[in-house]
């Protein structure tokens, strides 16, 4: 668990404490009366990270085929389109084009033919639609983003692809409506960071993977030690809007979910005081 001196630094995010540190954090000067405390936290980066991806979405759809970029990062290379190399063959342009992602989790993951695949914030649908070739036949791949016209971008690039084992669903991160033991592998893109509460959502993937079942993300993974004026720039850098999590704070999360085999591969830096990694677990 967390020391409550960390959960209630400035450079915390709203509703990172857990439930047993709240009592002595909530209402502290350090945490801004905040730390986990208020729901309106966790809804004010749920609403700024929807209206940034759904910009995007509008963004991608005006200028079709146009590489998106949203931060300076992203203008930089260090995110979307141009890390896909070949596998950007297996999905539509457009798709590939509006990523954001900080990785391609689908060269790490590891895919079958059969397997069931989910998804965490799916955007344009480039990740689910090469997941959707390499499961091919008798598997599926679902999509899941809480934000319309993301949705509508990624069924329209499915559809362009003519890919029909794929599914693309509304709904939220910290609540992924699929059952317990419903899928194989978990993926997703440089998303959770974005998590208002990560711990949640890797709770979430662990719960609704099968018993063996595989977790393979790319994510943002920052520095120890990084103080409120480096955090800030790092957001105005990269648009990592609720903070990374660090590499221990990452494994303490992912073993609380009952994940184990935990491994964590930096790829490129992303900014001086945060890297992009490739995560990987499973459930036992």
């Amino acid at each position: 668990m967390a020391e409550v001196t960390d959960c209630c630094t400035p450079a915390a995010q709203a509703t990172c404490c857990e439930p047993s540190a709240k009592a002595a954090c909530c209402g502290t000067s350090a945490a801004g009366g905040s730390c986990g405390c208020s729901a309106g936290g966790s809804d004010d980066i749920r609403e700024t990270v929807r209206e940034r991806y759904a910009a995007a979405a509008r963004t991608a759809t005006a200028q079709a085929g146009s590489t998106v970029a949203l931060a300076e990062a992203d203008a930089a290379g260090l995110f979307g389109a141009t890390l896909y190399g070949d596998e950007a063959e297996e999905a539509p342009e457009g798709a590939v084009a509006a990523s954001l992602g900080c990785g391609v989790p689908t060269a790490v993951a590891d895919l079958h033919p059969g397997e069931t695949v989910l998804d965490l914030g799916s955007g344009a649908g480039a990740d689910v639609l090469i997941s959707a070739r390499r499961v091919a036949p008798g598997g599926r791949v679902i999509g899941l983003d809480m934000t319309n016209e993301m949705l509508e971008l990624a069924r329209a690039n499915a559809a362009e692809a003519g890919v029909e084992n794929v599914e693309f669903v509304q709904g939220y991160l910290e609540d992924i409506p699929l059952p317990d033991g419903s899928v194989d592998v978990v993926i997703s893109n440089c998303v959770i960071n974005l998590a208002a509460d990560k711990r949640v959502v890797l709770a979430g993937a662990a719960r609704v993977l099968k018993p063996a079942g595989r977790f393979a993300v790319s994510d943002v993974v920052a520095d120890e030690g990084m103080d409120e004026a480096t955090r800030a720039d790092m957001k105005q850098w990269t648009g990592c809007i609720a903070g990374a999590l660090t590499e221990p704070g990452f494994r303490r999360a992912l073993a609380d979910a009952g994940l184990v085999d935990v491994e964590i591969r930096p790829t490129h830096r992303v900014h001086q005081h945060a890297g992009s990694a490739i995560i990987r677990a499973r459930k036992p």
